[in-house]
């Protein structure tokens, strides 16, 4: 993995964070793709410190326009991307019929369209040099239903078959693309979830994150490093193809890794 260059959507904090700094410990160079500069710009320093190069790139998965010129960038500073992890997303939750078409739209732009039009800019150049990994960060969503997540559950779902897809097209060619599936994990996008549960129901913030730590099978929270630890070992392993690494909770939880 030393001197793979990584390119991590939503970047800025949370999943996509952890998971640019965990490969750049393995020595991967890093660009780091978000709307939030001031937060890109933070982590790419952090992965500076651990000795790699790194980028920090503005980045709207939604806005096909600006990935050419985006990856153009990442291969004029660190080199041709050999890592791709889709992480960006959204989450929003709504009972179906205040499921507007606005909403349905923004979760297939952000976390199915976006994925699409980011591999479709990289993945040419790994197939050319026989070499790539594309990981997308889906959710146990992607593969169980769930109730007032209609729009959210079928953009995961079509991630995940996205995913399969295209690994079974890439089989056998030095690319493998796989997904990871977490359940609920110990980031903003719980928080924020908490805090909208609390404000509804009445319960204290911190009954509402034990509830969606709960609906894990594993009964408790994910922690983003278990994430960024899948991301790392489907970089490194070159057999894994077209598979979905779920993340539920059931194992026990690594110590927490602060940057």
């Amino acid at each position: 993995m030393v001197n793979r260059v990584a390119l991590v959507t939503g970047g800025g904090r949370g999943i996509g964070r952890v998971i640019a700094l965990g490969l750049a410990r393995e020595g991967c160079h890093v660009a780091v793709g978000a709307r939030t500069r001031g937060q890109v710009e933070e982590t790419a320093a952090l992965a500076r410190d651990l000795g790699v190069r790194a980028l920090a790139v503005d980045l709207d998965v939604t806005d096909g326009a600006t990935l050419t010129p985006a990856v153009s960038e990442v291969i004029a500073s660190l080199g041709p991307v050999d890592v791709l992890v889709n992480n960006a997303g959204i989450a929003e939750s709504a009972p179906f019929n205040r499921t507007d078409p606005g909403l349905w739209d923004r979760h297939l732009r952000v976390n199915v369209t976006g994925p699409y039009l980011l591999t479709r800019e990289v993945l040419p150049g790994m197939l050319e040099r026989r070499w790539g990994r594309v990981i997308n960060i889906a959710s146990l969503a992607g593969l169980y239903g769930a109730p007032y997540v209609t729009a959210y559950t079928t953009s995961k779902h079509a991630l995940v078959g996205f995913t399969r897809a295209l690994a079974a097209e890439v089989s056998g060619k030095g690319v493998t693309v796989n997904a990871v599936c977490p359940g609920y994990v110990a980031t903003d996008m719980v928080w924020n979830g908490a805090r909208t549960i609390a404000a509804r129901t009445g319960r204290s913030f911190e009954e509402a994150v034990e509830a969606m730590a709960r609906i894990n099978p594993g009964g408790r929270l994910v922690e983003p490093e278990e994430v960024a630890a899948a991301a790392v070992e489907l970089v490194r392993n070159e057999t894994i193809n077209g598979e979905t690494v779920v993340l539920d909770g059931s194992s026990p939880a690594p110590p927490r890794r602060h940057a």
